[in-house]
This record gives structure tokens, sequence and C-alpha cells, in this order.
């Protein structure tokens, strides 16, 4: 009964607006957490070279997934900026960071409303959003929602409140044991390592491929810094 109270008390803290405040903090940061933008420009000055910077990037997010302590030290931001779990609400931060790392170094704009959503179809993951693109609930992949002629507000509803059912999927129904076995000492690190890590790597290979370079070949560094 303590458990189903748990994932209750969730549900009535969440709503899908979360998912927009989470991705502008994601993209423009707050204090003395970089944002995406910040963080490309970064890795593009220590790689000179934007894929080799979107791997760097890719590697540095995989492990601060899985490392548990993220959380745990920012877990009072991410309370005090959503009602939700401080471990859920970072994995998802981790994630919308990569992704927007990934679009902004291959030459989206991340001002753009059309790539906001597409950043969050992207964290729906491969099989969320295909499921979603047959059902015909949502019109398009990542890729062409990114570079649409005009932003669809209905969409991007649409997309934040399929991430707010994934999100309730995570406290309960079908992985209320991960998310439980999460909070065994000793057990439970381990498995928030592993289960956020391979999240978190399916979320980056989806933005990989759904986010295809718009710079030139042999793009001027200082150009893609800008």
């Amino acid at each position: 009964m303590s458990q189903n109270n748990d994932a209750v008390a969730v549900a009535e803290g969440l709503t899908a607006d979360v998912f927009h405040q989470i991705l502008d903090v994601a993209i423009e940061g707050r204090g003395k957490l970089p944002g995406a933008k910040k963080a490309a420009v970064s890795a593009l000055q220590r790689t000179r070279d934007p894929e080799a910077a979107v791997k760097w990037i890719v590697a540095q997010h995989i492990a601060m997934a899985g490392g548990q302590g993220f959380a745990t030290n920012w877990g009072g931001f991410f309370v005090s900026l959503v009602t939700i779990p401080a471990n859920l609400a970072a994995s998802i931060f981790v994630q919308a960071r990569a992704v927007a790392c990934i679009a902004h170094l291959r030459g989206y704009e991340l001002n753009d409303p059309r790539v906001r959503t597409a950043i969050l179809m992207v964290m729906l993951g491969p099989r969320g959003a295909q499921s979603l693109i047959q059902k015909g609930e949502l019109p398009s992949t990542p890729a062409a929602v990114a570079t649409a002629p005009a932003f669809d507000q209905r969409l991007d509803a649409r997309v934040s409140r399929a991430l707010f059912e994934n999100a309730m999927n995570q406290v309960s129904g079908k992985r209320i044991g991960v998310f439980l076995a999460k909070k065994i000492p000793l057990v439970g690190g381990g498995v928030g390592a592993v289960v956020d890590g391979w999240s978190t790597k399916s979320i980056i290979d989806h933005a990989m491929a759904e986010f295809v370079s718009r710079r030139p070949r042999l793009a001027p560094y200082a150009e893609v810094v800008e």
C-alpha cells in the first residue's frame, strides 16, 4: 500500500509542463549549473571539431546519468524546480541537456520552439515516438518537426503529455519494481546507475539519428561557437 501511495504522491505533483521547465534550465543553465549552450561550446573548445565535441558530450552525459551523486548533489535544486523526486528530475535533465547539446553542435537553433518540440520528442525514445507516429498521434519524426514550416503548439502540448505518461510509468505500473529497487541500499545504487545510464544512452542514440548535421562539412570553428 505504501508503494502505491508513493506513486500517487509523485503523480499529483507532476504536470506535463514540468518538461518545458526542465528543458529551459537544461538549455540555459541555472546558477553554477551550466546549460547546453555553454556545455556545447566548452566541448567544442576542447576538441576543435563539432562531431568530436558531440562524442565528448555523449560520453560525459552517459557517465553523468550513471553517477548517483549527480541527483544527490543537485537534489535541492531539482526539488525547488519541480515537485517530483530529485533522481527522476535529474535523469530527465541530463537527457534533455545531452539532446540539446547535440542539436546545437549540429546546427539547430535552441531558441526555436520547433527545435524544442523536437528535443522533447526525442526524449520519448525511438520506440515511444515511433509508436505514437504509427497511431497517428504524432505527425512525423523529430527531424521533420525541427525543420517544419511553422511551430505547432498543439503538437508541443501532445508531446509533453506523452512524456508525462512515460514519467508515470517510471514510478508505477511496469517500472515500479525498478523504481523501488533504486531505493534499496547497496542494490539500489547499482540498479539506478545501470537503468539511468542505459536509458540515457538510448535517448542519445535517438538524438544522434534525428539531429543530422546542418553545418557545412568543413564549417569554420568560429562559425560553430557563435
